[in-house]
């Protein structure tokens, strides 16, 4: 398979997807109740959960900071929540384009090397993996009972006991195999992993490490709280069990990678979540609606806002070089 046909696919298949998880979601709510779901909702708590979210990308590029400054260059904080807004927009139309439209801004207009300002933000990412992690863990731990409860009344503890032995032994294969191996495949996974690794470990050695982890346990506090807000917007959803909230958070969060943007993905997601609890259908893919389209909104307007003032900022004010 050739670069330019990958490229097509990377673009289309997400693209086809997140349309497919449309047509899926709206084959479960007609659209006039979605509308009306809508028009009922409590715009107060929806747009405290813009404002929330609002918090989380600003602490993101602020954060960004910390990890440029070690390498001897100064990042601006306006290029900086400027290329974050640009970089989430982006991502709409081709998945994972955002994050080289950020390192490319700050390149241009700040004078770091690509390849080190790209690094930095899968540095980034570790981190922001780490503390999803951490909120998976946290969720099983607090709700171990009925997450217990859920698989031992739909699965059989026997099937169960095999599938882990099953997936334990692969997990351990596939472990020697990469250890020993010299084949391209191999050495591409030890060197991602051996690069997360690095990653990970360059946090540590950070001079302001305690403020990037302030701000990284800060973002996804915001993250949590802003779909929790949110679920007040619906009288149906203002109820919800602490575990839905969370369990929806991390489905909901996942799904964002599944397409541009999360669209379609996201209500979809937040739907099987909720359906757990036994919340009725129509409410959660009303709500998984409603947090999408607020967030997706408030990214077209501050991420298009960036994209239009970034030229015309940096041209008021150009770069002093050292």
């Amino acid at each position: 398979m050739n670069t330019k046909t990958k490229t097509i696919l990377k673009i289309t298949l997400p693209l086809l997807l997140g349309i497919l998880l449309v047509w899926y979601s709206l084959s479960k709510i007609s659209l006039s109740e979605l509308v009306q779901y809508f028009k009922d909702a409590d715009y107060s708590f929806i747009g405290l959960g813009v404002f929330f979210g609002l918090l989380s990308h600003l602490s993101r590029a602020y954060r960004w900071k910390f990890m440029i400054e070690p390498m001897g260059y100064s990042l601006r904080l306006s290029n900086s929540i400027m290329a974050v807004f640009a970089a989430y927009l982006v991502n709409y139309t081709i998945p994972r384009a955002g994050e080289i439209t950020r390192a490319s801004i700050i390149t241009n207009y700040e004078g770091v090397p690509f390849e080190k300002c790209f690094g930095t933000i899968v540095a980034e990412r570790v981190a922001d993996m780490l503390v999803m992690l951490g909120i998976i863990l946290i969720t099983l731990i607090l709700e171990f009972d009925f997450i217990y409860k859920f698989f031992m009344d739909r699965f059989d503890l026997y099937k169960i006991i095999i599938a882990g032995a099953v997936i334990l032994a692969i997990s351990i294969a596939i472990f020697v195999f990469i250890r020993r191996s010299t084949s391209k495949i191999a050495l591409r996974i030890k060197s991602f992993i051996n690069g997360l690794i690095e990653g990970i470990l360059s946090i540590f050695r950070m001079k302001q490490k305690w403020a990037f982890i302030f701000h990284t346990l800060f973002i996804w506090s915001m993250y949590v709280l802003m779909f929790y807000v949110t679920s007040f917007c619906l009288e149906e959803t203002s109820n919800i069990p602490l575990a839905a909230v969370l369990i929806g958070f991390i489905s909901a969060s996942f799904s964002i990678a599944a397409t541009n943007g999360g669209i379609g993905s996201y209500p979809v997601a937040v739907f099987a979540a909720f359906s757990i609890f036994g919340i009725a259908k129509e409410p959660s893919i009303a709500f998984g609606w409603i947090m999408w389209s607020s967030q997706t909104l408030m990214i077209i307007v501050f991420g298009g806002l960036s994209l239009i003032y970034l030229p015309i900022y940096n041209r008021l004010n150009p770069k002093t070089r050292e």
